[in-house]
């Protein structure tokens, strides 16, 4: 019986859906007379996580790991092979399993099922796991003797440096702070990236040797672009966005009307010690978030010396005294977005929590007007009711104006770069123009990552990164550069594992040959098609799957009375236990996960199990043609979809 949970996703135990009648020409899909026509064939597809995912992890892959279902090679823990396996795309697992928001968990297939694979409490658990074990990365090749300029330590420009190293190129990381982690460490709260493990992560990458760092040096000011080009072999540009947009609206320019950006920065640096009584932001993404999270953690204290605002902190002028703390109050905040609850770029679980910590939110609605005061103070910021057409213009509904009243304005509408002594190097949009192998256009030796390209995710940084160092080192080889694949992910590849696993085909002598199916220097009816084709929910059988609730990470979300100086990290990781069932929901889709089902349901036992001595992730089942009658039932109860008929076509 489908169990209750079954039954409300539409789920049976059939590969068709409630209404189809249509019966196709059988004589064709399957046999004739007792001759096959179409017979099974594996064919390896991306998952919809790691087509999502705009760093191109192979999720899939750690998760089969964790589950236990690849085996590392001998003399490798599972726990150290998953993390291999994870940051072959990401050096920062447990940065990311802990602030990404996850387009993956969204493109997950199991969310047809009942709820999406818990991938980003997974990813946190191989990421602190590591941390507690102090793994290191593969040790990397041999110096190619080029060395490379980075200009920014943040996410993506200490990727590259990652990736480079892997490539056998050193590097110099120029970056303007004190410390190197960019918006890690400067642009998100310390209680979602707790430091002590950043500084591991961004320490693991630089161990790798040969990567060196020069920090509070800003290129543009300290050094010229002109020095970069001749001391180095080429320049990776990924200097981020350090600037935020101010409101599109009058007196925008009030002395207490903040960017998101600096606001943040300023805490981040431990120099914003409390904010002020009423704080508005303008937003709804994952900055604005941050913003009021942060100023009702930071309160306000009563009757502030006009030196010690927020604004004079924020601009760079003062800091506060740590002993303003102790003298903390509530304030409070409001977030204002042009968009409905459904609409807002920040995660419903991010916003669920700022709820819950006392920020009002405010959606459908737009600033008009700043309304200042005889100093040219803002107090107050004068809203309307909005409609936003589908090109994201926002426009006022008459008679519904109304006013916030405020002590402190922050907008986080957006971010821009700050391009001084590079203006060369900028568009008009105070951006950096890339192509699609993240080179600087009509710059020969210059590529550029991040938010620079186009303010995004941290994953998309990442995976910028990665895509211009394969960019630079085919430059530095003096190679053109190839076309990319279609989906342009790290893919699981069937012959390094039968390589890393002894079992790698023999030498073909390339002479004219029948009969491979027996033939020991042939993959046999295995086809890869990973870089073309993500493969959909339609394609799996999803009755296979029973109802498992998602694991969820504990979440320390202090209430409005609480939230007071309420530092605490905020996600607590997963128990080694709990992980590894979560990667159990995984559905493996485009992969086989050894289920058996093909295996069970042949009628003429055709589909066998690889003898355990020749048998590895992706070489688990085979099949016999001389007994296959081309009856698709394989096809129809694979899981995964891995499972095509297409020999015989």
């Amino acid at each position: 019986m489908a169990s209750s949970a079954d039954e409300m996703k539409g789920l049976t135990f059939r590969a068709y859906r409630d209404g189809d009648d249509t019966v196709s020409n059988w004589q064709e899909a399957i046999f004739e007379a007792d001759h096959s026509h179409k017979c099974p064939t594996y064919v390896h597809r991306t998952p919809p996580c790691q087509g999502s995912c705009p760093s191109g992890e192979d999720i899939r892959g750690w998760l089969q790991i964790v589950r236990g279902m690849e085996r590392p090679p001998e003399g490798v823990s599972w726990q150290e092979y998953a993390f291999l396996r994870s940051t072959d795309a990401n050096p920062f697992p447990s940065m990311m399993g802990r602030v990404c928001p996850a387009p993956c968990e969204d493109g997950c297939n199991r969310n047809n099922v009942e709820d999406y694979v818990g991938i980003n409490a997974v990813e946190q658990f191989i990421g602190d796991t590591a941390v507690e074990e102090n793994f290191k990365f593969a040790q990397p090749p041999t110096l190619s003797g080029k060395r490379i300029a980075i200009a920014g330590g943040g996410p993506a420009g200490l990727a590259a440096a990652y990736q480079l190293r892997r490539k056998g190129h050193a590097s110099t990381i120029f970056e303007m702070h004190e410390e190197l982690g960019g918006m890690f460490r400067y642009g998100i709260p310390a209680y979602r990236t707790p430091r002590e493990v950043l500084d591991h992560e961004i320490q693991r990458i630089l161990d790798l040797g040969d990567i060196e760092v020069r920090t509070g040096t800003r290129v543009g000011r300290d050094i010229s672009m002109e020095e970069l080009e001749r001391d180095f072999d080429a320049v990776l540009w990924a200097i981020g966005c350090q600037t935020g947009r101010a409101l599109p609206v009058p007196n925008a320019d009030a002395p207490n009307c903040v960017n998101g950006v600096k606001f943040l920065e300023a805490f981040n640096k431990g120099l914003l010690q409390v904010t002020a009584d009423k704080v508005v932001c303008v937003g709804g993404g994952d900055t604005s978030i941050d913003v009021v999270s942060v100023a009702r953690r930071l309160g306000r204290i009563e009757k502030i010396n006009p030196k010690d605002r927020p604004e004079e902190v924020i601009g760079g002028y003062v800091a506060h005294d740590a002993a303003y703390a102790a003298a903390r109050e509530g304030a409070k905040v409001v977030l204002t977005s042009l968009f409905e609850r459904e609409g807002m770029t920040a995660s419903d679980e991010e916003v669920e929590d700022a709820m819950q910590e006392g920020v009002t939110i405010l959606n459908g609605v737009m600033p008009l007007e700043v309304v200042v005061n005889e100093e040219g103070r803002a107090t107050a910021l004068r809203m309307a009711k909005c409609t936003v057409d589908d090109k994201g213009i926002p426009s006022p509904i008459e008679d519904t104006d109304f006013e916030i009243e405020c002590d402190l304005i922050v907008s986080a509408i957006g971010q821009g770069g700050d391009l001084t002594g590079l203006e060369q190097l900028g568009n008009e949009r105070h951006l950096i123009d890339a192509d699609k192998f993240y080179q600087v256009p009509e710059r020969p030796g210059h590529f550029v990552a991040g938010d620079i390209v186009r303010p995004h995710l941290l994953t998309t940084a990442i995976g910028q990164a990665a895509i211009a160092v394969d960019s630079i080192d085919h430059y530095l080889q003096h190679q053109e550069l190839t076309k990319r694949p279609k989906v342009d992910v790290h893919h699981f590849d069937l012959l390094s594992k039968l390589n890393e696993t002894g079992l790698a085909p023999v030498e073909y002598d390339h002479t004219q040959a029948w009969g491979t199916a027996d033939a020991e220097f042939a993959i046999h009816n295995y086809e890869d098609r990973s870089a073309q084709e993500i493969i959909a929910a339609d394609k799996l059988y999803l009755a296979h799957f029973e109802y498992t609730p998602r694991h969820k990470r504990e979440a320390q979300v202090p209430r409005a009375e609480e939230v007071l100086g309420h530092f605490a990290e905020r996600h607590a990781g997963l128990s080694e236990e709990k992980a590894v069932d979560e990667a159990k929901r995984c559905m493996s889709c485009g992969m086989c996960f050894e289920c058996d089902n093909c295996v069970v349901f042949c009628p003429q036992d055709a589909v066998f199990r690889v003898k355990k001595d020749k048998s590895t992730t992706g070489r688990y089942v085979d099949t016999d043609y001389m007994r296959c009658i081309g009856c698709h039932i394989c096809a129809e109860v694979c899981p995964t979809g891995y499972i095509e008929m297409g020999m015989g076509d």
